[in-house]
């Protein structure tokens, strides 16, 4: 038998409500929180129509198009959260619908396990949810795949409703500064190159993350109590974390190195992970929480990067330039998830942007009908670029408002990224 998964009730309703349109196979991604005994799954979101094909009703699937919604959906997870797996709706006969769902379930794990800096843990439940409902009758199979074996067999699982499934879960959060020095490749002629660059320098952090020292409400705990211990039953816990960061050795070490530049990454974060009420232990706070640390700074530098490629391809390649500039990387913008308790979802705002495009995003990649006012916006302040009054390098330099579409030319020298709370530039300079 496979795993067990408790599914939260309002997530049968929002599935029979997509049967009653009855348009075609209809895919999307489950949402929710891995535990040792059972999985439980919190929320489900269809997969957005593609707009060159909302006129037509066919059959096959988009597994490229399914499977980047579900690389979005995860970028707006916080920590505790995670794509746990993939729906199909159809009339079809589930059996033959498992090759198709078998093919999403590993292509969504591959795709989402790219763009993670961590390492996977040992303790790490890699099983996946297949299920296929029935679109006449209703009905639900259930199976699961363990994704770290490609030949791995689809197992019968049990999927069981229940209301309140994360009305009592804890909370944990913290902020940190963050003060990065990455290195730029020598050859910037291209975004993919830079992006390998400051990918390999973000995974030299994450390892440092992964070493700190986490005290949860000032204390370190012994990594397998129970984190609500002594706690009161059936009621919210929220907890405030501090994670102490070693200093990086091999900063001086490598200081020398042979380079085309350098990325400050410099601001504050907000960093949350839920965990759920069956008796959490504190290792599995910290490692949520840290995991979300790391994944939400590189989300919002992979963010800039794509903005960036998008109007370099629209630009052609430009010359190199000696200058420096610093821009804003997005804030974190959080959004409870209407009657599921203490939970939140987020998305990334940038400085040139309104609410109502968060709301839209919501929407759009999470289905969730969210209002201006429903937006936690206090956790993270807007960056706004330092004064560059210092001296730098004898050449241009441009200090510009933090736009998107402000960044000119492929050939970024020094990069300097003001994360919310406390601005983030992205400052360029050769050196």
């Amino acid at each position: 038998m496979g795993r067990g998964y408790i599914v939260e009730d309002s997530v049968e309703g929002y599935l029979s409500k997509m049967c009653e349109a009855g348009a075609g196979p209809v895919t999307g991604v489950l949402i929710g929180q891995s535990s040792g005994q059972r999985d439980f799954v919190v929320t489900a979101t269809r997969t957005p129509q593609r707009e060159e094909s909302a006129g037509a009703a066919g059959s096959s699937l988009d597994k490229e198009w399914v499977t980047e919604h579900a690389r979005q959906v995860s970028r707006m997870l916080p920590g505790g959260l995670s794509v746990l797996g993939v729906f199909i709706i159809s009339d079809a006969d589930p059996k033959d619908m498992l090759i198709s769902l078998r093919q999403l379930v590993f292509a969504v794990e591959n795709l989402i396990s790219k763009d993670r800096l961590w390492a996977a843990a040992d303790d790490d439940i890699t099983d996946r949810i297949a299920l296929h409902v029935n679109s006449k009758t209703r009905k639900a199979v259930c199976r699961s795949l363990d994704v770290r074996d490609p030949k791995s067999t689809a197992k019968p699982a049990d999927w069981r409703y229940q209301s309140g499934v994360c009305s009592c879960w804890a909370t944990v959060s913290c902020c940190l500064e963050v003060d990065l020095l990455l290195a730029l490749p020598e050859n910037r002629t291209s975004i993919e190159s830079m992006e390998k660059c400051l990918k390999d320098g973000l995974k030299a952090w994450a390892h440092q993350v992964e070493d700190g020292v986490c005290l949860i409400d000032g204390k370190k705990l012994p990594a397998d109590t129970e984190l609500t211990a002594g706690q009161k039953r059936n009621v919210r816990q929220t907890f405030t974390a501090q994670l102490l960061l070693t200093p990086d050795g091999q900063r001086l070490a490598d200081g020398a190195q042979q380079c085309g530049g350098s990325v400050s990454l410099r601001g504050a974060i907000h960093s949350r992970a839920y965990l759920h009420s069956n008796k959490p232990k504190v290792n599995l706070a910290e490692k949520l929480l840290k995991r979300d640390v790391v994944s939400t700074v590189a989300v919002r530098v992979q963010m800039l990067l794509e903005e960036l490629l998008t109007e370099e391809e629209g630009k052609g390649n430009s010359k190199e330039k000696h200058w420096a500039e610093q821009l804003s990387l997005p804030r974190r913008v959080l959004c409870p998830v209407k009657g599921h308790g203490p939970v939140c979802v987020c998305d990334y705002q940038f400085s040139d942007e309104g609410l109502a495009e968060v709301t839209d995003r919501l929407k759009e990649m999470l289905d969730l009908d969210a209002a201006e006012q429903d937006l936690d916006t206090r956790q993270e302040l807007a960056a706004e670029p330092a004064d560059s009054s210092g001296p730098t390098e004898p050449s241009v330099e441009t200090v510009q408002e933090p736009k998107r579409n402000t960044y000119t030319g492929v050939a970024m020298a020094t990069a300097a990224a003001l994360l919310a709370t406390a601005a983030s530039l992205l400052y360029l300079q050769d050196d």
